[in-house]
């Protein structure tokens, strides 16, 4: 406990609420289609390969979002930028909830859901903006918890949509958007971390290995997390028989999962290592998902299966961002945006692979195994690549270096090597 009062007193709760709420409020809006995707696919009667790509389409929009997002916020402020965006959420519920009602306009919505999905990098950098270096993992473990908002979508889109029909819920979705703007308006301040740098200094990590390195292992661990977050109502309605309803509430199991060791994945990641982290969770999602395959028609090893796996996932995005700060000090929003886009494009494979492998084979079970193939390679990558990381910008592990500035430390070594 009294690690948590220091860590508190390091920085400004009250931004950390604020990013919280936004980050768990737009998560929420994003994951809307997936959440109520059984409704939408039984008014359009589509087939498993144009569910998954009904489903996809959200999550590579917000994809696409997320770069653009963090390179404005680095020039009018994280907070301003999230204000900005949740505006643009509301008048993009709106159109929903008047205008939809076909398929390809279901797919027009997906897009404009995918702004809700650019919040990411925005959330994180302003939530940890006020925390040094040494309580940034536990800082965006904490902002980034906000993807517990697939948890208020698969909880409440499904009873709401069955009382009022599925249209109506993108309104009341507009309207409780309203909460986090009111807590960002009143209690977020724009950390002091912000530099003034040119276009290419921003996007400078596009031209490093090291960017795409960790935009590969965020397509599993985040890409992972949507993908299946948005996937797993419909897989339960399908496979297993049960209700809409009870297809949202098996799947907020899992999520609920995730989302709550994502700061527990921070935490540790800050006293044991980021890299260490990650190792232990893509052998324990690529393990899981292969045995989720096989499973047949047991419901109730299914659920705890994916509960364990998300739980891998959410601890895999939080060991994932203690690192991006400290390869990135002074770019930690535009870097954590660009490889939050290429990872989260990786959750749009899943829906896909699933759809394309029953429509094709009569078992999702070869969308399971495509996607535990692509984990193991990624883990590989990853255990070489971290050779160098250590020797430049992190310590043994992962965790952050003690004696001076990362971001120097990882020059002086750069100018050696």
């Amino acid at each position: 406990m009294s690690d948590f009062k220091t860590f508190l007193k390091a920085g400004h709760p009250p931004t950390l609420l604020a990013s919280f709420l936004y980050f768990d409020f737009t998560f929420a809006i994003w994951v809307l289609n997936g959440a109520m995707a059984p409704f939408i696919s039984e008014t359009f009667n589509l087939s498993p390969a144009q569910k998954g790509f009904m489903i996809s389409v959200p999550i590579l929009a917000g994809a696409l979002m997320r770069f653009p997002l963090g390179v404005m916020a680095q020039y009018i402020g994280r907070k301003s930028a999230a204000m900005v965006e949740m505006a643009l959420i509301i008048v993009a519920l709106m159109y929903g909830f008047f205008f939809v009602n076909s398929h390809d306009e279901v797919l027009a919505m997906g897009v404009l859901l995918g702004i809700a999905g650019g919040s990411f990098g925005i959330a994180l950098s302003l939530g940890s903006g006020w925390f040094p270096a040494k309580h940034k993992g536990l800082a965006m473990g904490i902002a980034g918890a906000g993807n517990s908002g697939t948890v208020l979508a698969v909880l409440f889109a499904p009873p709401l949509a069955t009382k009022f029909g599925w249209q109506t819920v993108y309104g009341i979705a507009a309207a409780t958007m309203v909460l986090p703007m009111i807590v960002m308006a009143v209690l977020a301040k724009e950390p002091p971390d912000r530099e003034h740098q040119t276009f290419r200094e921003h996007i400078a990590c596009l031209f490093e290995k090291d960017g795409w390195a960790f935009s590969l292992i965020y397509v599993i661990t985040f890409g992972g997390f949507i993908g299946l977050a948005n996937f797993l109502p419909s897989y339960f309605y399908d496979q297993f028989k049960v209700t809409k309803i009870e297809a949202g509430q098996l799947t907020m199991l899992a999520t609920l999962m995730g989302s709550a060791t994502r700061v527990v994945g921070g935490y540790v990641s800050d006293r044991w290592g980021g890299i260490n982290a990650l190792t232990g969770v893509l052998v324990l999602v690529c393990t899981t998902l292969v045995i989720c395959g096989t499973m047949g028609q047991n419901l109730t090893a299914t659920t705890l299966l994916f509960m364990l796996c998300f739980a891998a996932l959410g601890a895999g995005n939080g060991a994932l961002f203690q690192l991006v700060p400290l390869r990135w000090p002074l770019t930690t929003a535009v870097a954590g945006s660009m490889i939050g886009e290429l990872g989260a494009l990786g959750g749009g494979f899943i829906p896909n692979a699933m759809g394309l492998s029953k429509q094709h084979y009569g078992t999702y079970f070869y969308g399971f195994l495509a996607f535990a193939i692509l984990g193991v390679g990624v883990l590989l990558m990853m255990r070489v690549m971290q050779i160098r990381w250590t020797r430049t910008w992190a310590e043994k592990g992962g965790r952050a270096r003690t004696g001076g500035s990362t971001a120097a430390a990882y020059r002086q070594e750069a100018v050696k090597a």
